[in-house]
């Protein structure tokens, strides 16, 4: 095992992203995959009973499938998104973070955006309050899975992003 310095210089300030210091094999990665995973499987499983259903495309008539509002438009959105997690577990470690964290914003956004939508001509996902809060939850649970071990205020000094953070006094 060889050893290195983080850092450049004492003095040297560095930009640390989310998608660096983080080796391929490590612990965390199985909480990004884990997270992945579990939030793929219940979209997929959503968007599979919601096109079992034959419900039309952009039927707004509000049929439900597991207690959520659903149309033909969603349930292969749902099947999409739910296979693009599934691409993030099989690859694991920083790709698998990212994709959780950006697109936990996307469902908190979408929750939002469909919210406005509701009861409107534009509702065309037929988006129910249950949807909006079935999107907040997935939203925050995506997040705090590719948060985690990366953003918190009391990180382990042998965390990679705490050294990556702490570059002026630690070496490795």
């Amino acid at each position: 095992m060889s050893t290195h310095v983080l850092h450049p210089g004492p003095g040297a300030r560095r930009h640390v992203t989310l998608d660096e210091h983080l080796p391929l094999d490590h612990r965390l990665s199985k909480v990004y995959r884990t997270g992945a995973g579990l939030m793929g499987l219940v979209l997929l499983a959503f968007g599979i009973l919601g096109l079992i259903d034959k419900i039309g495309f952009f039927d707004t008539r509000g049929d439900t499938v597991a207690g959520l509002s659903t149309n033909g438009a969603l349930s292969v959105l749902s099947i999409c998104v739910g296979l693009l997690l599934f691409v993030g577990m099989v690859i694991g470690g920083n790709f698998a973070s990212t994709l959780n964290m950006t697109l936990g914003i996307l469902f908190i956004l979408s929750g939002f955006v469909n919210l406005a939508l509701l009861d409107t001509g534009f509702n065309f996902l037929a988006f129910r309050i249950q949807n909006v809060l079935f999107s907040f939850v997935v939203g925050v649970l995506l997040m705090c899975f590719g948060m985690y071990g990366r953003v918190s205020g009391s990180l382990p000094h042998d965390n990679p992003y705490w050294q990556a953070r702490h570059s002026q006094t630690h070496t490795n």
